[in-house]
């Protein structure tokens, strides 16, 4: 009997020498499940002819006042660039302002540094409203954008709309001796 009662005792020291570390270790973990960012993005229709973009943003509540930086990396930029338009969705419902809204060469930030504007390029901005109520950014830089290894941003200093979502913002570029835009790529904001 003293035989059986010490190894029940011995493989109880055994289990919690093995479940409590994990408990302790998994609790972090579980603690924000709603926080929880997904790494994959899902397109219903995607196809060849659509590109994503990255982008960045500081806040991605409801209502809450938002940076969100629309990276145009050199892999997204294939010849010069003499104008940017951002067209932007009529779901997004946030107030856009000239002031607000800006044009840099950026550093993007990873896991030992931030996102950060470097150098301010001077552009004309222009927020455009149609009848249908559609709007669009035109970006007319003063000197075309060069196609070199930098990074360039649209930065949006704004609040974000009351609705949450997903919201997908088109670029288009127009090249040096081009007389249209061609499409660049797509950025897709989440606003939770």
């Amino acid at each position: 009997m003293l035989k059986i009662t010490k190894k029940h005792i011995f493989s109880l020291k055994i289990l919690r020498f093995f479940i409590i570390p994990t408990i302790l270790v998994l609790t972090p973990f579980f603690n924000n499940l709603q926080d929880a960012k997904s790494g994959l993005e899902f397109q219903w229709d995607q196809d060849d002819s659509y590109k994503r973009l990255k982008w960045f943003q500081k806040e991605n509540k409801r209502k809450f006042r938002n940076t969100i930086y629309f990276f145009l990396r050199r892999s997204d930029r294939r010849t010069d660039l003499l104008k940017i338009n951002l067209a932007i969705p009529k779901t997004f419902k946030s107030t856009l302002k000239n002031e607000n809204i800006s044009f840099c060469k950026v550093r993007i930030g990873g896991f030992e540094n931030r996102t950060k504007c470097l150098e301010d390029i001077p552009a004309d901005i222009e927020i455009n409203t149609d009848e249908s109520g559609l709007r669009s950014l035109d970006i007319y830089p003063y000197s075309p954008i060069p196609n070199n290894k930098d990074n360039y941003a649209v930065v949006m200093k704004i609040f974000n709309p009351k609705k949450s979502g997903l919201y997908q913002f088109h670029s288009y570029g127009q090249s040096k001796g081009k007389s249209f835009s061609n499409y660049l790529g797509s950025w897709t904001i989440v606003i939770d």
